[in-house]
């Protein structure tokens, strides 16, 4: 029976100033046939490890056989912050930008950083399509951010399989908040200027991995080959919430102990007004600020982190689209 090949090559993806080489490594999945080639990686952000575990179970289940196309896997974008469970860089390895999916595609002679999305560019530009597995913390719902207007992406979206589709607004369409973080640099929104309809899976949960969003990250990626032509099969019919990525998150305005409302889940649909929690003084009791939403949607992030201060991201509400 012909069947496909696999081969995992390390890469120096930059240097550090003792001279030792920052590497990690690329898997190359060839299918029998000519078909797109499909990009993936994990752990952009080192602490967020479920990604790179899905694409162990994906190497695993993928099958050469059937494969069309080729699949690109590297499953720790970022070995610095892999090693220190950390979603950013010390700054004294890139005090200029400390946060990789800022930088993008990078610039061969800038900042650590930047020389190492350059290198991993080298494979990303010459994909037809680009899924950058991410998660976020443990209680966050699963879904997929794709950007707003690309059809293309959409569909990759759809094909992931969550409940939840995030469309997020960019560049000249983008609230003043998209800009003030730097979000331009974004893997996903530089894919889109160059044509490569990319997606961002938010798998939830960090530094632990969690069974059951593994399996929604492999048998997406799996459905996203499926949607790409790249493996036989259909993919399900599946319902799913189509909302507006919503960077005005419900923060704290005072510091203390926040105690979510015990009624509340992630997944659920709340109006405008809804109190998400109250953070209060651990040592007089006093309530300081009761916590609700400013507008109605799908509550997709409530933290149950207790110990907050005032800027900390409590709650993050969707604003529904389509269900």
């Amino acid at each position: 029976m012909d069947t496909g090949t696999h081969t995992a090559e390390e890469v120096t993806l930059a240097r550090l100033p003792s001279g030792v080489e920052l590497t990690t490594t690329i898997h190359r999945y060839h299918g029998i046939e000519d078909g797109p080639t499909c990009y993936v990686q994990a752990a952009q952000h080192g602490r967020e490890i479920n990604g790179a575990e899905t694409l162990r179970r994906f190497h695993e289940r993928l099958s050469l056989e059937e494969l069309s196309g080729t699949v690109v896997a590297v499953p720790v974008a970022n070995p610095l912050t892999f090693d220190r469970v950390s979603y950013t860089t010390p700054e004294v390895l890139d005090s200029v930008n400390p946060n990789m999916n800022r930088v993008w595609p990078g610039d061969v002679e800038g900042s650590l950083h930047q020389r190492m999305a350059a290198r991993l560019w080298e494979e990303i530009s010459q994909a037809d399509a680009i899924v950058d597995l991410h998660t976020g913390s443990p209680d966050m719902l699963p879904h997929v951010v794709y950007q707003e207007g690309d059809e293309d992406a959409r569909q990759l979206a759809a094909a992931f399989g969550t409940g939840l589709l995030l469309s997020e607004q960019a560049n000249d369409d983008a609230r003043d908040e998209w800009h003030r973080r730097g979000f331009a640099g974004k893997l996903r929104v530089v894919a889109a200027e160059e044509g490569i309809p990319a997606i961002t899976p938010e798998l939830a949960h960090n530094k632990q991995i969690v069974e059951a969003v593994v399996e929604i990250g492999v048998d997406g990626l799996l459905d996203v080959c499926r949607h790409l032509g790249m493996l036989p099969g259909d993919i399900p019919e599946r319902a799913q919430t189509v909302a507006r990525n919503h960077l005005g998150q419900v923060t704290a305005t005072e510091s203390g102990l926040f105690r979510p409302d015990p009624t509340l889940e992630v997944g659920q649909f709340v109006s405008e007004g809804t109190t998400v929690g109250t953070v209060y003084n651990p040592t007089t009791y006093e309530p300081l600020h009761e916590a609700s939403t400013d507008r109605g949607g799908l509550l997709y992030v409530l933290t149950q982190e207790a110990t907050v201060v005032a800027g900390d991201q409590l709650a993050s509400v969707a604003l529904v689209r389509e269900r």
